[in-house]
């Protein structure tokens, strides 16, 4: 696939924003097809080895500014392990990694990074990745102090730790500060309410349709997905007993009425989708945000750069995104998503294995270099506080979220993340007008996502 030079500057963050519908059928490890057990990486695996070995790293980087990162941190890993080597596999999908973990063998990676943090349950519940809480142990690594809740969440299935966070996203809310001056606002709104009123107060009606929007509401609209705008919420999605919870979380309501009444506000879904028609494409000079088509935008942060190399002379600031106003004590929170890394847990070669994924998830100056690099958030409490990380007030805001507890992502679960794409396909049809029935329709979803997390084993 070919690059436009925007997207070759971008981070992967919007790979993993992608990655995580396309590969929800993708990954189909069964307990059946791979040979890990519960307890795989625990005994005669913990410890280390001086004997020089190789081992062999798959990852999904590709771009220029990525590969040179992602060898840099392999070249200091290889500088203070001189007897462990590593053989470096980039530009790989979930879909190659699960078929050579269930093959096994020598042509088999000892670690996996990948963008797709739906599919933990699916590594972790198939034992394709080791559980990496006898590793931690043994080095007192304690991850809760290391690591935000947040990104421990998503790589976590079940109180199996089968991967841990390799930089992460965090998404916000970016605005134009000259339409802001503009339009008599002083400040960004920190609740909805304030939101609404805003968008509204920067929107220019043009004919029948507009020369500048506050906000695209519509879930087309780029990083509208359902669960970036329901981190705002908190929103429990299963109850304990592991079954659907979206009819009766009041979060699930709120959010879709919330959505439906400020489209109406603005103009109604109709006139709303003809002008998100025109929009150029999100990873592109033409992205609506960067010349001006609406005023405010969520996005994540690795948008700061990209509006570095598209729109340099763009007059802009970010914020948390708003939360309901009877949340408003939650503002900076946020949702966050990552990158993810794993063993395999039939590695002949765990101990390298280790001390390697442990580099790649823990040292500070590795990872402050690497978020730099391709502009990503950085994964633990160190290094998002290092003063050699970038603190620029516009990137601080995500910063800020990611080390936010009230910052939340979406669960694991043995599917992957059908059960988010369920939510979002009912999202669509409610917007539209084609499921007018909204009580309904949430405990339609509660039904089929049941009955899907049945059928694969949950």
């Amino acid at each position: 696939m070919t690059t436009s030079p925007s997207e070759r500057i971008r981070s992967a963050g919007f790979r993993r924003a992608t990655a995580a519908f396309a590969c929800t059928a993708a990954l189909t490890l069964t307990a059946a097809a791979c040979t890990g057990s519960s307890n795989a990486g625990s005994a005669g695996n913990v410890g280390s080895s001086s004997a020089p070995v190789t081992i062999t790293f798959w990852h999904g980087w590709s771009a220029p500014n990525e590969l040179k990162a992602i060898n840099t941190s392999i070249a200091a890993f290889e500088a203070a392990n001189p007897t462990i080597k590593v053989k470096a596999v980039g530009n790989d999908t979930d879909d190659k990694v699960n078929q050579a973990l269930r093959a096994g063998g020598d042509n088999a990676p000892d670690v996996v990074s990948t963008f797709s943090t739906n599919n933990v349950g699916q590594y972790c519940s198939s034992h394709a990745f080791a559980d990496l809480t006898p590793f931690m142990k043994a080095d007192g690594l304690d991850p809760a102090k290391t690591f935000p809740k947040s990104m421990l969440a998503y790589t976590n299935y079940k109180g199996d730790q089968c991967a841990l966070p390799e930089l992460g996203d965090a998404y916000g809310l970016y605005y134009n500060t000259d339409m802001f001056k503009a339009a008599g606002i002083a400040s960004p709104p920190k609740t909805l309410s304030e939101f609404d009123a805003d968008a509204v107060k920067l929107t220019k009606v043009s004919g029948s349709g507009y020369s500048q929007l506050g906000f695209m509401p519509n879930f087309h609209g780029y990083e509208n997905q359902s669960e970036h705008l329901m981190g705002q919420w908190g929103p429990t999605y299963f109850t304990a007993a592991g079954k659907s919870n979206v009819a009766a979380d009041p979060a699930f309501t709120q959010m879709l009425t919330w959505e439906q009444s400020l489209a109406q506000k603005l103009g109604g879904f109709t006139k709303l989708e003809k002008y998100r028609n025109t929009f150029g494409d999100e990873f592109s000079a033409k992205n609506p945000f960067e010349i001006g088509k609406v005023a405010m935008a969520m996005d994540g942060e690795w948008r700061v750069s990209m509006i570095k190399s598209d729109a340099p002379d763009l007059h802009y600031a970010t914020a948390p995104f708003p939360v309901p106003d009877a949340l408003a004590s939650t503002y900076g929170r946020g949702y966050q998503t990552g990158t993810i890394i794993g063993m395999n847990a039939k590695s002949t070669k765990q101990a390298a294995a280790w001390k390697f994924l442990k580099f790649m998830t823990t040292d500070t100056k590795m990872l402050v270099q690497f978020a730099n690099a391709i502009s990503n958030v950085p994964s633990t409490f160190a290094s998002l506080q290092d003063p050699g990380l970038d603190h620029s007030a516009q990137f601080q805001t995500f910063l800020n979220v990611a080390n936010n507890p009230d910052t939340n992502t979406t669960p694991a679960t043995v599917n992957g993340g059908k059960y988010l794409t369920s939510i979002q396909n009912f999202e669509y049809d409610f917007e539209s007008g084609k499921a007018s029935n909204l009580q309904a329709g949430l405990k339609g979803l509660d039904t089929t996502i049941d009955n899907d997390l049945a059928q694969a084993g949950q």
